[in-house]
């Protein structure tokens, strides 16, 4: 886009010359002057940008960009009022000085243009031209203030804002003249892509030797770079320049200036501060200023010599002019000068005058600092100071004195033979001290070895003081201290009187290990004895006290116990207290000596118990507060962690112990009780697994076992090997000395490093992924819900260790997690991974990729926002290394570098280590890592650069005296002091960098894939993973996201679960981005009508959300208008969620009563979006049921409601007159009268008289049919609501009356049942309803001339229309009006007609005649219609002779248009039945007697029951048959009907029942929705009676889809259902028990018998479809229950091994004509049919042979229809064959048929079954498909029969053996029990053992009763005896493998 630039720059031509040459077009000649015409090229820009040091450069660097491509903003002057503006101008043109008024309104605009009251930007500058360069016939630019109006010159001349522009030059004095001294610039020039020029090293290197300027350099570089200021002075700096301008010139003071350096100011110097700008007298032409080069590009390098330097143009400084009068007048013929004048310099410049800057900073210099040796120090100043020295005494005196005390104690105590305070005597007469003196004993020992003098303690009094401790450990093994269960009170007295010798026991071991640990050579001290009776005691208190208390509950026989010790609690926690310092001080001793295996596996062994010990889940469960239990655990953590660090053989120990325990851990809340310095929790096992793996990097200290080496001096050759067997890396020799060493053989440095580094890092990494690997493995076979706890430790843990992730504290979290993320990928990606497994790994992924995601988000935040105190060199080098690592862009020497992120980190942790002393493993972890990725980084660097390579080799020769000595560090450097954000943000950016942080694009991206699985499961699991990711960085979302449409797609997914969490990852997009609603609105309310309910109530919570912050009328009506459809859902919490949130959404806003204009204008609108969305949505019945709910007496909100509805009401009313209009969003008023009608319906009284009459006009329109929808709404509203209308407004109700009976003899038939209806309510209201009797009366006569004149003869012509209008009009008032008040006027005219004295008689006898056979058709429906509709109010008539009779004729001859009117009229009858028998309870309430009788006389308390039963009775089967008979509205009509009888119990249940079992599989979802409602109804009532009717209403069901669905399949496929899934849905209301028994009752519909299969010419013989339609159905049931699922496979498996064995064996002898003989025969006579084989049954080879190489090839000669029932029945066996494999394999029962109900518990077979995931039904269908074939041809019948003997004689599921194997085994092995044969007696095939047999039928006796049950071991084949005489040879016996049935016996197992 082409903008014009400013008048008041000008451009040199022949600079755009030398752009053009640059690579830039040229621009035009004509150009105009004082403007260029274009904005710079992109290598005019080039120069000025931080691009030049990328070498090539390419355009597609620079990012198109994206802001500013829409079309321009328009014009903002025609929005904004300039009348005050005017009236200023004109009234400075007038007057002849500024009026007050123009005063203050100066002073206003001055205040708002002041720089504190704008906002500054800051640009960089663009090139600039000098002027030198310009042609003199270029005209001089105008000023500025030449074409402002006179306001706005006066604002400008009496303005000053301070605009300041930060140049490294400072600005000389102004001359006499007024003029600025010329100045020299630097014109920069722009850099060849080609050549480019590095910066010299040597200048690199001089900024390394001056630390002390480089790092302010860039600091000011960092603040002054990308802007520049220009300071306008105010008046009171003009004035103070102006004196000063006139003291310089009285000075004289030259006018020029000397040259300015290049070089910076030193950093010393404060900025230079600029001098206010002066005014300048008018020039002779423009002078214009250049700008020196951008101060970033300064190189700080010395000055440079006078020949490098290159001159710039001269050019006249920046130039502001105040005011007009200037010093000088201008003279005529010349023009102003410009105010403002900027010169673009020549894109020149001199090369080596700038630098390359770095895409990322360089590290800071002077952050570490060495330290000085101690030895170049003068030795009396380093010695300690004299206050370190007098405490030190001090404390050694105290100590000695106390020593001195206690023996004199000692003495006098042995001496009197008594105890005293000081020292007690024991049972033996050892002195030992009390309580007092031992704590106060080893508080002045700890002072003493702190204060390093505890050498100079005399060892004698050391011993001395050991052998009291010893004594008190003698005396305590005496004690009785182990807490019994069988306590009494007098035992826990007697135990709590023997606390204070343990607790001085307990003190007494803890002082002797203190002097053990205090760093003596002294071998008396390091008692062995010692040491073993403080552990035994230890051991003792912890077996026979703590952890008894701490497993003791207030529960059960302990409750007694329990309560005693509470008693006892302070003196508990007192001992509880010792025993866990006592244990601290022995972790202390681990450190210090070396101990005995047997000590430290002691101590390990107990650590671990203490670790898993189980507390209570509640304080009040447990003796002492949990917290106490809490300590014991952290000291146990430390005190493996310690063992776990000496002592490297043993690690691999304490994680086994660690892990297996696991399953002892609490979950939940309770299990993270381990407190984080940060204030999160996280187990405490977790901290120790991550404290070890840390460990695991540190090499182990050699100087802490030099104790050991006092204890066993014997054995200093032991030492040494143990020493070098546990200190890794003391064993390598190094030859780099020092840094500088490192710095010149770098290589060697970095090799030295990766043998001490990479061994560390490697065992952590192996350790880590040991744990990482048990623990995983252990989850995959586990469940959420199982008995094993893996799976949810698994997320414990993943949880802990992302809580930990970005805290410097614990860097093994990151390791763990990398390879935990490793493993769920290969989980992820593989092939065989179970869905499971997969779900699994996708959770974990999605955890860890929110906690990568919220690190970012972390990082970004906190480099943007550095507070002041972080914002120091430190701080902004930090910020600048984030971004940089943000991009993933950082170099790994900055990433490494010694004062870079590592550093701090570690420097952090150093400066807490003496607070919390565990950090030594993460110090040590980190100071591993850092080695590693130097090593790494040192590889990586392909390029040669000695100076980086030199840094490397310091870097690696720091790092190994790091990892020897953790204390080098603080030793020989010192740092700069790190903030905790910093440190944080330092470990961060090494974390960016990790492979963890690096992977984060790679698990979004497995996340995204996982969302397109085939698994539904995964895919569901996939959202829910994708949602936590967005939950931390919501900005994967923006722009044309896959993210979204994956979303989308997943909402249309064929999984309920899928499209549940699609559902809620749509709610959680729109709540992050509002902006995706109107993209998304379309997909939620789609899934208003999903098949799940679930599925369909989030819709319907996520839309209402939508819709209360959407103020679209479109997306708001779309809403709406999906809820008010599920009002009329079939699941009953789906119509009352829908209700509710119409309620929330319709009404609830404006209950609050407000009448404000807001309040009318939003009132307005929500009219309009009502009658929109009741215009563009059939709703109008819903709205009607919502209304009616609404405004129930029993609703809640009824009142509030109602005065709602009023002012809806009054709002619409407003809308009537509306005309049509093209614009949808404005309503009409027919659509508005729509609306009415329903509130009308709803509840009349919403209605005032004064809305009535502004409606009365609309109803001329029915004479003239303009809109006949405008006036039926009208006559609607007035039939509803003229009955609340009052009498007195009689000449309203006449005029409306006139109006209205004009219209009878032309309106439609529904206009004229409203009209009729009104006319009766209005003639009710005036008492007066002759003109209705006259009109009808009339309709009678001429009714009956038709009759008389035409008898026995058809209507035709003008005669039948007549009549069809005189049946309707007659009907019409013979339903709305009761005329037998007019007998009389009826008798006048139609006397001989009238048998009675009522007129409905007498209409139904008129025109009844007219609905014989020999009328038209449409004669015939015109007068059933008219009779139907008389009937309907005077229902006596339907049991009158003639009036049943006809509709009898009628249901015979089956016309479907006559059958309709009689079922409408039927209809509309029992309908009002309905309500008056709803009604009648209401209305007897007050009468109480008048019920009563009511009660008794009349069945349903209405008068019309009889009747209703009656003619129910009558033709109750011509009902059914036509509900049957088609799936039409004819059809629905009649299922309403039953629908109406069902719920008015006007027959018996077992009559409707079955009718509406077979249409709830109508594929007309309305059919079908009635009926199942109905019939669960049914079934809630009358069970019993309708569970009878089951068999027969499947039955009927098969019929009705074969014939009138013409699909007899079980199931529908996409998705599959089952037809009779309604059923099985009523059927969840009964015990499982009856369930249980239907599904066993349906499977035997399937069992036949083969002589009575009846076989028709059809494709597909009857019983085999309904054998197939059962079959199908229970394949895809929703099973309940896994008893139900377990009983429904062992009854098909029972059928077919009973059905199946006959079929199988007439079919081995009639079409196969295998015999016994034959197989006993010898192999040399075979039968001829069979090919010869070497013996029978066997292969040459010996192994058994499978039928089909038994049989010939050649087919049998056996009679067709034989075959075709043989195979029928082996399709029906075989379908179901495979439904039973299905089932087992969906639901993971196994392929094992061993009878499982002795191996599930009671409790196991209520639990609801288990799909497997990814079991999908399409092969079983098609192999049911396949099956059903097998009739096609002979062939194809003889492969049915073929795979059906081998199905029951090869059992495929289990591995085969020899038939020799099979009888040695029956011989070797152990016989199974009689139980099991009884099991496999009675479950057959089913519940067999594991060996593959023939099936077989149950075994039966002489009458056929089951035969008895042998037990024992099956008898031989060859034996004899009292069992019976030998089993003769069968088929051969295939049996498994033995491992195979294990195999299967573990699968079946887990099936649940």
């Amino acid at each position: 886009m082409a903008y014009q630039q400013p008048p008041y720059h000008n451009m040199d031509p022949n600079t755009e010359e030398r752009h053009g040459s640059q690579g830039a077009p040229a621009s035009s000649s004509t150009q105009q002057a004082g403007g260029f015409t274009r904005p710079f090229a992109l290598y005019e820009a080039l120069p000025y940008t931080p691009f030049t040091s990328i070498v090539p450069f390419d355009p597609s660097i620079l990012p198109t960009p994206s802001i500013g491509a829409a079309s321009p903003a328009p014009s903002v002057i025609d929005l904004l009022n300039t009348q005050d503006f005017d009236g200023l101008n004109q009234e400075l043109l007038n007057t002849a000085g500024p009026s007050k008024r123009v005063q203050q309104t100066l002073g206003q605009v001055q205040h708002l243009i002041e720089r504190a009251n704008i906002t500054e930007f800051k640009f960089k500058t663009g090139p600039k031209i000098s002027a030198s360069g310009i042609p003199s016939a270029v005209a001089p630019t105008a000023s500025l203030a030449s074409t402002l109006s006179p306001f706005a010159r006066m604002v400008f001349e009496q303005t000053s804002i301070p605009f300041r522009y930060p140049t490294p030059d400072t600005p000389g004095m102004t001359s006499a003249d007024g003029q600025q001294p010329k100045v020299e610039r630097i014109t920069p020039v722009p850099i060849k892509q080609e050549s480019p020029v590095p910066p010299p090293k040597v200048e690199q290197r001089a900024e390394r030797q001056t630390p002390t300027n480089a790092p302010k350099n860039r600091q000011a570089h960092s603040q002054n770079r990308a802007r520049f200021e220009i300071v306008l002075p105010t008046r009171a700096e003009l004035e103070r320049a102006q004196a000063a301008l006139q003291a310089s010139s009285s000075q004289g003071v030259a006018s020029s200036e000397p040259p300015v350096s290049t070089r910076p100011p030193p950093a010393s110097q404060p900025p230079p501060q600029f001098a206010p700008i002066q005014p300048a007298p008018p020039l002779s032409e423009p002078q214009q200023p250049t700008l020196s080069a951008p101060p970033e590009l300064a190189p700080p390098a010395p000055p440079k010599q006078p020949s490098e330097e290159v001159a710039a143009h001269p050019a006249r400084p920046l130039v502001v002019s105040p005011t007009k009068s200037t010093s000088q007048a201008p003279s005529g013929s010349q023009r102003p000068a410009v105010a403002i004048a900027i010169e673009l310099p020549h894109a020149t410049f001199n090369k080596s005058e700038y630098m390359a800057v770095p895409d990322e900073p360089d590290e800071p210099v002077n952050l570490s600092e060495r330290k000085q040796k101690r030895e170049d120090l003068d030795e009396e100043l380093y010695g300690e100071s004299l206050g370190f020295q007098q405490r030190s005494n001090a404390a050694l005196h105290e100590l000695k004195v106390f020593l001195q005390q206690i023996f004199e104690a000692e003495n006098h105590a042995v001496h009197n033979r008594t105890s005293n305070e000081w020292v007690m005597l024991t049972v033996d007469g050892e002195s030992t001290l009390s309580a007092v003196c031992q704590t106060k004993a080893q508080t002045l020992l700890a002072k003493v070895i702190q204060l390093n003098c505890f050498h100079k303690v005399p060892l004698q009094d050391l011993l001395r003081l050991l052998r009291f401790c010893e004594n008190a450990l003698k005396q305590a093994d005496s004690l009785e201290i182990k807490v019994e269960e069988s306590w009494v009170p007098a035992d826990v007295d007697s135990w709590v009187q023997q606390l204070p010798a343990l607790e001085t026991a307990l003190k007494a071991a803890r002082t002797a290990l203190r002097m053990m640990c205090g760093g003596r050579e002294d071998k008396q001290l390091y008692s062995e004895d010692t040491i073993d009776q403080s552990l035994n005691l230890f051991k003792r208190v912890m077996d026979g006290i703590v952890i008894p208390i701490a497993e003791l509950r207030s529960s059960d026989n302990t409750a007694e116990l329990f309560k005693l010790l509470s008693s006892h609690k302070k003196r508990i926690a007192s001992l509880f207290n010792d025993s866990q310092k006592l244990f601290s001080q022995m972790s202390v001793l681990l450190a210090k000596i070396d101990t005995s295996d047997t000590v430290t596996n002691t101590l390990e062994f107990t650590a671990s118990q203490l670790i898993f010990l189980e507390t209570a889940h509640a304080e009040r469960e447990s003796v002492l507060d949990t917290q106490k239990f809490d300590g014991f655990r952290l000291v146990a953590m430390d005190m493996l962690s310690q063992i776990f660090h000496l002592n490297p053989a043993q690690r691999q120990g304490i994680f086994d112990e660690i892990l297996t325990s696991l399953e002892k851990l609490p979950l939940g809340k309770r299990a993270r009780t381990f407190k984080l310095v940060d204030g999160n929790s996280i187990q405490p096992v977790s901290a120790l697994i991550m404290r070890l793996v840390q460990t695991s990097a540190g090499q182990v200290d050699e100087a802490k076992t030099h104790g050991g080496k006092a204890l066993r001096a014997d054995d200093d050759a032991e030492d040494d090997e143990l020493a070098g067997a546990v200190t890794a890396g003391k064993q390598l020799s190094f030859g780099i000395r020092d840094e500088d060493h490192g710095a010149i053989q770098h290589s060697t440095a970095i090799q030295e490093l990766t043998a001490l580094a990479t061994p560390l890092m490697d065992t952590a990494k192996r350790n880590a992924s040991y744990v990482v690997n048990f623990i995983v493995n252990r989850a995959l076979t586990s469940t959420k819900s199982g008995d094993t706890p893996y799976r949810n430790l698994l997320d414990l843990f993943v949880e802990d260790f992302t809580t930990c992730m970005d805290n410097p504290d614990w860097p093994a979290a990151e390791l763990l997690l990398r390879l935990l993320n490793f493993m769920m990928v290969k989980l992820v990606e593989g092939d065989k991974t179970s869905v499971t497994a997969k779900n699994m790994a996708l959770e974990l992924m999605g955890t860890m990729g929110a906690a990568i995601s919220k690190l970012r988000s972390h990082v970004r935040k906190t480099a943007n926002t550095l507070d002041a105190r972080d914002a120091d060199e430190l701080g902004l080098f930090l910020s600048d290394l984030a971004a940089a690592a943000l991009e993933l862009r950082s170099r790994p020497e900055t990433m490494v570098a010694w004062v870079g992120p590592y550093r701090a980190t570690l420097e952090w942790l150093e400066s807490r280590f003496n607070e919390d002393p565990h950090l030594a493993s993460a110090i040590s972890f980190i100071i591993s890592d850092w080695g590693t990725k130097v090593c790494a980084g040192y590889d990586s660097c392909e390029d040669d650069d000695r100076e980086r390579d030199q840094e490397f080799g310091r870097l690696a020769y720091r790092l190994r005296q790091m990892i020897q000595d953790r204390r080098w560090l603080s030793n020989e450097y010192s740092f700069k002091k790190v903030s905790p954000n910093q440190a944080k943000l330092s470990y961060s950016i090494t974390l960016l960098r990790s492979q963890l942080c690096e992977s984060f694009s790679a698990i979004l991206n497995i996340l995204l894939g996982s969302m397109a699985s085939d698994q539904p499961t995964v895919r569901s699991k996939s959202l829910k993973s994708i949602n936590q990711v967005l939950e931390t960085d919501p900005s994967i979302l923006d722009g044309d996201s896959v993210v979204v449409q994956l979303i989308l797609r997943c909402s249309n997914d064929s999984s309920t679960q899928v499209r549940d969490s699609a559902l809620g990852l749509i709610g959680k997009c729109i709540s992050m981005r509002p902006e995706l609603e109107s993209k998304m609105i379309g997909t939620v309310v789609d899934r208003f009508i999903d098949a799940g309910p679930g599925v369909r109530k989030r819709a319907m919570k996520l839309a209402k959300d939508i819709y209360l912050r959407n103020k679209s009328k479109t997306i708001r009506s779309a809403i709406a208008n999906g809820l008010l459809h599920r009002v009329q859902d079939p699941e009953e919490s789906v119509r009352d969620l829908a209700r509710q949130v119409i309620e929330e959404i319709w009404f609830t806003p404006f209950m609050e009563g407000e009448n404000s204009a807001l309040s009318q204008i939003s009132l307005s609108d929500h009219v309009a979006l009502m009658v929109q969305t009741v215009k563009q949505g059939n709703v109008t019945n819903v709205l009607d049921k919502v209304l009616q709910t609404l405004l129930a007496p029993d609703s809640k909100s009824a009142a509030a409601s109602l005065e709602v509805c009023r002012k809806l009401v009054a709002s619409m009313f407003e809308l009537v007159d509306n005309p049509e209009s093209g614009d949808s969003s404005v309503p009409s008023g027919r659509d508005a009268l729509t609306v009415l009608q329903i509130f009308a319906k709803a509840d009349p009284s919403l209605f005032t008289f004064e809305q009535l009459r502004l409606l009365k006009p609309h109803i001329d329109s029915m004479n003239s049919s303009e809109d006949l929808v405008v006036s039926r709404a009208v006559v609607v509203i007035y039939k509803l609501v003229l009955p609340q209308v009052s009498s007195v407004h009689n000449e309203f109700l006449t005029d409306v009356r006139n109006k209205l009976l004009p219209a009878v003899p032309k309106v439609t038939r529904i206009l004229l049942d409203d009209i009729v209806a009104c006319l009766w309510i209005i003639s009710e209201r005036l008492d007066n309803s002759d003109n209705l009797a006259r009109l009808v009366c009339s309709s009678l006569v001429a009714i009956n001339h038709m009759r008389v004149t035409n008898p026995n003869k058809p209507l035709e012509g003008m005669p039948r229309k007549q009549f069809e209008r005189y049946s309707l009009i007659v009907g019409m008032i013979g339903k709305h009006c009761n005329l037998d008040s007019h007998v009389d006027l009826f008798k006048s005219k139609l006397g001989p007609k009238m048998t009675g004295d009522s007129i409905s008689k007498l209409m139904v006898d008129i025109v009844v005649p007219f609905a014989s056979p020999i009328q038209p058709l449409d004669v015939r429906k015109a007068a059933l219609d008219s009779v139907g509709l008389v009937c309907q109010s005077a229902p006596r008539n339907y049991v009158a002779a003639n009036i049943y009779t006809t509709f009898q004729q009628v249901f015979d001859e089956q016309n479907p248009v006559l059958e309709s009117m009689i079922l409408r009229s039927f209809k509309e009858f029992l309908f009002t039945e309905e309500k008056r028998s709803e009604q009648a309870p209401d209305t007897g309430a007050g009468d109480g007697k008048g019920k009563k009788k009511r009660e008794l006389t009349v069945i349903g308390g209405t008068n019309y029951d009889d009747v209703a039963s009656a003619t129910t009775h009558r033709f109750l089967k011509e009902i059914i048959r036509i509900a049957t008979a088609t799936q039409d509205e004819h059809a629905f009509l009649a299922v309403e009907v039953l629908a109406s009888i069902n719920r008015q119990g006007l027959v018996h249940p077992k009559e409707t029942g079955v009718t509406f079992i077979t249409l709830e599989t109508s594929s007309n979802p309305r059919i079908s929705e009635l009926a199942f409602l109905e019939h669960k109804s049914l079934h809630g009532k009358h069970e019993t009676v309708v569970e009878r009717e089951y068999v027969k209403a499947i039955q009927s069901a098969f019929a009705y889809q074969r014939d009138i669905v013409k699909d007899p399949r079980g199931a529908t496929v996409n998705p599959f259902t089952p037809k009779l899934h309604l059923m099985m849905e009523v059927l969840k209301i009964s015990k499982s028990k009856n369930r249980q028994k239907f599904l066993e009752k349906i499977c035997t519909q399937v069992d036949f018998e083969v002589s009575k299969l009846e076989l028709t010419g059809e494709e597909i013989p009857p019983h085999v479809q309904y054998a197939r339609f059962i079959i199908e159905n229970m394949a895809f049931f929703e099973y309940m229950t896994v008893g139900e699922l377990q009983s429904t496979v062992y009854t098909m498996e029972k059928l077919v091994t009973s059905t199946g064995s006959t079929i199988a064996q007439i079919i081995e002898s009639e079409v196969f004509q295998v015999r016994m003989d034959a197989i006993d025969a010898p192999a040399t006579e075979p039968e001829p049919t069979f090919v010869p084989t070497p013996a029978p049954g066997e292969q040459p080879d010996g192994q058994p042979m499978d039928l089909a190489q038994s049989i010939q090839p050649a087919l049998p000669d056996i009679d067709i229809q034989r075959l075709r029932q043989l195979t029928a029945g082996s399709m029906i066996l075989l379908a179901l064959w495979e439904v039973r494999t299905y089932l087992r394999r969906v639901y993971n029962m196994g392929t094992n048929r061993r009878e499982q109900k002795a191996k599930i518990q009671g409790k196991d077979l209520s639990r609801a079954p288990v799909k497997v995931q990814g079991v999908t039904g399409d092969k079983v269908w098609e192999e049911i498909g396949t099956i059903m074939t097998g009739l096609s041809s002979r062939e194809r019948m003889m492969q049915t029969c073929k795979a059906f003997v081998e199905l029951m004689n090869v059992d495929k599921e289990f591995l085969v053996q020899d038939d020799d194997e099979d009888e040695d085994m029956m011989d070797a092995g152990t016989p199974p029990s009689g139980a099991e044969e009884d099991e496999y007696d009675e479950a057959g095939p089913g519940a067999g053992p594991g060996r593959g047999r023939k099936r077989k039928a149950s075994a039966t006796g002489p009458n056929g009763s089951p035969a008895p049950k042998r037990r024992g071991r099956p008898p031989r084949s060859s034996s004899k005896g009292p069992q019976g005489p030998p089993k003769k040879r069968g088929r051969p016996r295939k049996n498994p493998l033995p491992e195979a049935s294990q195999q299967h016996d573990e699968m079946e197992s887990d099936w649940l």
